[in-house]
């Protein structure tokens, strides 16, 4: 999924259509789905395989941005007569539509991920399976593959079991909307314990050194008959939302260990140099880090709606590079193992409708749980995983950094020359005359190069755009 999410709706569209065209053709994006992966996906959506148990009981809730429809999670949220908590999450079941060796399979090893561009997706599988019949809709029987969680009053987990089932969503609910219910004190419990869980196994997180980054999305918004870029803060019912998946992929985690054969996501601790980088970045963005304070703690103090703090927040997504995945078989567990944002071992399992990894996590924990050996299609996939999602990953960081620069050089396109109050966040070593500006007005984090001095670290500076061209030039700003 993007970490820089980025939004463009109604007019603003229109000039940035051309550049999103080009972009998608210069990194080879599968678009259109071959006819035969289609025939599959629609054979495959009119009979899909069903499990045997039947949990269309349970109230599921969905909880995702208002216009999602391809939904992977629904969630059940209940109190145990010991004080603790169950958490019932369905997951979409893909493998219930995807035969192993099929087209369809092969298309999916060839997308990986869903490549989210500012004005629409390109999805790892065809949407009468996404957005149709594998997708959690409210009021449509589902395969999934169901997890149940025991929790203790305190949030941490005390049981798991996971097993195919045939589920129901009863509401397609939003962030927002949960937010207000929560806030006014009408939410019913199923959805008000979202809450009360999310915020104890946020205090678990910070117990055990982990980090969730609330990176703010970017949004283009109608100002003054033209166009600006703000952040927007995530809600907490977003994070509380996250937490619930962040426990199902440490429980999976947990499974595939114990049964010595799986993948994780793994994370190396960051350099000291990369750390160092972020520290100026905090400085030069007026965000307080005195030395003895962990990373951790900033991040957790920093507030996203301050234009500020969301600069530095998408900064800090920079100590997320080298994450990759881990195969591990026949009980040779790696060492290390750990995702060190998680600080514990992980895995991602709970969006394989936008993810190929996920489908085969899913498939070792459901086989873990029951006593039997990993099928063989997933074993035979396992190897090539890595480097597969590898290569899908950096795809979509292409995606999801060359649309923030086409939707910042079509805003200002029409205003090189003018001058803007920007903070200098970064200065290359070797050429400190170059470096990284931020504008608190438009939103944006941009390169700046062609002063005759080296750029004041940390201090204010009045810029002059020099460049802004969709497709043929990106922003680019020079010491006014």
């Amino acid at each position: 999924m993007p970490r820089r999410p980025i939004h463009v709706t109604g007019a603003a569209e229109a000039p940035l259509r051309a550049a999103l065209r080009a972009l998608r053709t210069e990194l080879a994006v599968p678009e259109e789905f071959p006819p035969a992966v289609l025939a599959e996906a629609e054979a495959a959506a009119k009979a899909p395989r069903l499990p045997a148990h039947d949990a269309t009981d349970l109230p599921f809730f969905t909880v995702d941005p208002p216009a999602s429809t391809d939904l992977d999670q629904a969630v059940h949220l209940a109190r145990r007569a010991d004080g603790g908590y169950r958490v019932h999450y369905a997951i979409a079941d893909v493998a219930a539509f995807v035969a192993p060796g099929s087209a369809l399979d092969a298309e999916a090893h060839r997308r990986v991920l869903t490549l989210y561009f500012p004005d629409g997706k390109v999805p790892l599988h065809p949407a009468v399976l996404s957005e149709g019949a594998a997708s959690l809709l409210p009021g449509e029987p589902r395969p999934a593959v169901l997890w149940r969680i025991d929790l203790d009053a305190e949030g941490r987990r005390v049981a798991t079991d996971v097993r195919r089932a045939l589920v129901r969503s009863r509401a397609k609910l939003d962030y927002a909307g949960v937010q207000r219910q929560i806030d006014s004190g009408t939410a019913e419990e199923p959805v008000a314990l979202l809450r009360e869980i999310g915020r104890l196994r946020e205090n678990i997180e910070i117990e055990r050194g982990g980090i969730s980054l609330d990176v703010p999305e970017q949004e283009i918004v109608e100002r003054d008959h033209g166009y600006d870029l703000v952040y927007r803060a995530p809600l907490p019912s977003e994070s509380w939302n996250a937490q619930i998946s962040l426990l199902t992929g440490m429980a999976a985690a947990d499974l595939m260990t114990a049964a010595g054969t799986g993948i994780l996501r793994t994370l190396p601790t960051a350099p000291d140099g990369a750390v160092a980088r972020l520290r100026r970045s905090a400085q030069a963005l007026g965000v307080e880090w005195p030395h003895h304070v962990p990373y951790a703690d900033v991040v957790r103090s920093a507030d996203p709606s301050n234009p500020r703090h969301a600069a530095f927040l998408q900064e800090c997504t920079t100590l997320l590079r080298g994450a990759g995945y881990t195969v591990f078989t026949d009980g040779h567990v790696p060492v290390p193992a750990v995702h060190a944002a998680v600080a514990d071992e992980y895995t991602h399992c709970t969006a394989p409708l936008r993810r190929l990894v996920d489908r085969y996590a899913s498939e070792l924990c459901v086989a873990a749980v029951a006593g039997d050996e990993p099928p063989e299609w997933v074993r035979a996939a396992l190897p090539a995983l890595p480097d597969e999602m590898a290569t899908g990953s950096r795809r979509a960081g292409a995606v999801e950094r060359e649309s923030v620069d086409i939707v910042e050089a079509a805003l200002l396109k029409d205003r090189v020359g003018e001058l803007f109050d920007a903070y200098v966040i970064d200065v290359k070593e070797r050429e400190p005359s170059t470096g990284t500006v931020h504008l608190d007005d438009p939103a944006v984090v941009a390169r700046i190069a062609g002063g005759e001095s080296a750029l004041p670290l940390g201090e204010w500076l009045r810029v002059r755009l020099a460049e802004a061209d969709p497709g043929r030039a990106k922003v680019l700003f020079a010491p006014a």
